[in-house]
């Protein structure tokens, strides 16, 4: 049974736009996986950290994968692309959060689903919300009631690739 899932990403190091997107192309090619959509890219200032901007993206996916089995690869996905955790917060070259599991609410000591954090942080809620306008987060309600509450969070929509190579054409 496919479960649908949604994928919070974002990356302060290296090319960041570049890494952001190899992380789309490898969850899509995860075990019994699909990737189902993808948000906009967005810049974001870091929250409770230093350094440069985030970029950031929301990927949803319909898995059977288990919710475990799903960070497993998450974690050897940002392995994989060089993250280290020298510090809560640090910057980072890939960051990968499953943030919502279909319906389920998940609390053990490796994984909280919903993502604790996702209701206070417009780099997760704007490109949630852009794949699913009407998504319920389970235990907390309606996402789009949290979005007043980030306003002040510094974040823009980045230029698609393409747009940018129209724009100079």
């Amino acid at each position: 049974m496919s479960i649908r899932i949604f994928i919070g990403i974002g990356a302060n190091l290296g090319d960041a736009k570049v890494t952001v997107g190899k992380a789309i192309a490898a969850l899509a090619q995860l075990p019994d996986t699909t990737l189902v959509a993808q948000s906009a890219l967005f810049g974001s200032a870091p929250i409770d950290s230093t350094g440069d901007d985030y970029v950031n993206a929301v990927a949803e996916l319909s898995s059977s994968l288990s919710a475990v089995d799903m960070l497993q690869h998450l974690q050897a996905t940002e392995l994989a692309h060089g993250r280290e955790r020298p510090y809560r917060n640090a910057p980072r070259t890939l960051d990968l959060d499953l943030l919502l599991y279909g319906d389920e609410e998940i609390n053990t000591a490796d994984l909280q689903v919903p993502h604790p954090r996702m209701t206070e942080r417009a780099f997760v809620l704007l490109p949630l919300l852009q794949l699913s306008v009407d998504i319920s987060i389970p235990g907390k309600g309606r996402a789009q009631d949290y979005v007043s509450a980030v306003t002040e969070q510094r974040i823009q929509e980045l230029p698609s690739v393409g747009a940018a190579s129209a724009a100079n054409d």
